[in-house]
């Protein structure tokens, strides 16, 4: 579940590690709370982020709220080679989260797309490389490098799509899945994914890569394009009707963002074993679960049904994506993910108290929450 929070007097008392940490997207759902994390462990942080994603401002001031002394936020765009060089001049350590994060955008402007995923990217790697030390990254990539999986061999039951091989079933998709870009989205990030494991064989230069399957938790205001989990919770406390694209079928291995952060960070401690690996970063085969059956539980925790339309499905789509967590979780030593029913109820508390949740209802009364 998440970390408790710290507060103020919290942060004073934990010395300073004398450690700056460049976390880019750092105003993002997942660089918010990387970038807490490392604060309240004694790092200081310099945010970058061209602020541009509805909501991050009040990340931002969330983060500066918390940590006044230990975060410095530098408000400009990943495509910005000048002034990216100048933040990892100072870096001891980069966490590379900005990103153009939507297939849907990616479709309909696949030169920004590229521009922001891509060329930010080799910015980023191409200032480390002109430090000339070994500056640490680590880069938040996609399950999209493998494609829609089309050749996976899938049953169907009510509620989900399972794996007819039962090794798939008991494991998941592992580093091993060949990478099969799909969508400008999926080359963007893929092509991204390879140049920073290249940029470890070619300069030496300790990177990790980290492909992610579906994040979500606190400080997450989704939306249809991206962030399914909170966008489902969100519409559902607002009484609002939620779109399926396909059958709602298909499933992902979702995991909390607290799980996500401590990876992130077990990465860079460990950098000097995992540098230049990819690892799949999911829930894993105990937090799978579909569209339905999380719309399902949903119901349960708001204690009304949700209004829901089908629609045709979408580009990419994956029917079928759950990490086979085993590589990471031995080389990061990282331990058994929050339960997803924990966790998304933990997601709805949350949302609920921010509000929203429909103003005719101010005391919406989560039930059924998973202990």
């Amino acid at each position: 579940m998440t970390r408790p929070a710290t507060s103020r007097a919290d942060d004073a008392a934990r010395p300073a590690t004398g450690r700056t940490v460049l976390v880019t997207g750092g105003a993002g759902f997942i660089g918010a709370n990387l970038a807490d994390r490392l604060a309240a462990d004694g790092h200081r942080v310099v945010v970058y982020d061209a602020l541009l994603r509805p909501g991050v401002e009040a990340n931002l001031a969330w983060l500066r709220e918390r940590h006044p002394e230990r975060v410095t936020a530098v408000v400009g765009d990943v495509r910005d080679a000048g002034r990216v060089a100048e933040c990892v001049a100072g870096a001891d350590a980069v966490f590379h989260l900005a990103a153009q994060v939507a297939v849907t955008t990616s479709l309909v402007s696949p030169h920004e797309d590229f521009a922001v995923n891509l060329g930010g990217t080799l910015a980023v790697l191409e200032a480390l490389r002109r430090r000339g030390a070994p500056v640490p990254l680590v880069f938040a990539s996609t399950n999209k490098v493998y494609g829609n999986l089309p050749d996976l061999a899938l049953s169907a039951t009510n509620d989900a799509y399972v794996p007819v091989d039962p090794d798939l079933r008991r494991w998941g998709i592992g580093e091993q899945q060949p990478l099969d870009f799909h969508t400008p989205y999926g080359c963007s990030k893929g092509g991204a994914d390879q140049y920073v494991l290249d940029y470890a064989r070619s300069f030496g230069i300790p990177t990790a890569v980290m492909r992610m399957s579906c994040i979500y938790g606190p400080r997450q205001m989704g939306t249809e394009d991206q962030g399914w989990v909170a966008h489902f919770v969100i519409s559902a406390l607002a009484g609002r009707p939620i779109s399926i694209y396909g059958d709602g079928r298909q499933v992902r291995d979702i995991l909390h963002v607290s799980d996500a952060v401590a990876a992130y960070l077990a990465a860079w401690e460990r950098i000097d074993s995992v540098a230049g690996q990819a690892f799949n970063l999911g829930g894993g085969p105990g937090n799978a679960v579909s569209l339905r059956q999380l719309l399902a539980y949903v119901e349960t925790l708001i204690g009304r049904p949700v209004d829901l339309r089908f629609s045709d499905w979408r580009a990419g789509d994956q029917r079928y994506y759950v990490s086979d967590t085993r590589r990471a979780a031995a080389a990061l030593g990282l331990p058994a993910p929050t339960p997803w029913q924990r966790g998304v109820a933990d997601l709805a508390a949350w949302l609920a108290e921010a509000g929203a949740r429909p103003p005719d209802a101010p005391s919406v009364r989560l039930m059924g929450a998973a202990e």
